[in-house]
């Protein structure tokens, strides 16, 4: 059962609505993070929205905006790496591996 949870979620899905900046954070972002699933998906579409909002104005994004957007950031993993799931290789021995 352990084995098939993490795939349970799926993979996030972009929402249809996203234009412009939101989308192309989805696509620079969140596509190339394989550790993600869908049940990260409200986070990811919330860090693509803040970001797209930045884009468009930058000078009116409030710090306090600019905390949420980095915390998103860090929980998605995307600038904390302690935040990404531990995938565990093949256990080596260390007598008869190479």
């Amino acid at each position: 059962m352990i084995e098939k949870d993490g795939s349970l979620f799926g993979a996030p899905k972009m929402p249809g609505y996203f234009k412009t900046h939101a989308r192309a954070a989805w696509k620079q972002y969140i596509v190339p993070a394989h550790w993600l699933d869908a049940s990260r998906e409200p986070a990811a579409i919330a860090f693509c929205e803040l970001f797209q909002e930045m884009r468009l104005a930058p000078s009116r994004f409030q710090a306090s905006k600019h905390t949420q957007l980095r915390g998103y950031m860090a929980d998605l993993g995307l600038t904390d790496q302690r935040r990404r799931p531990v995938v565990p290789g093949p256990e080596r021995d260390e007598f008869f591996d190479d």
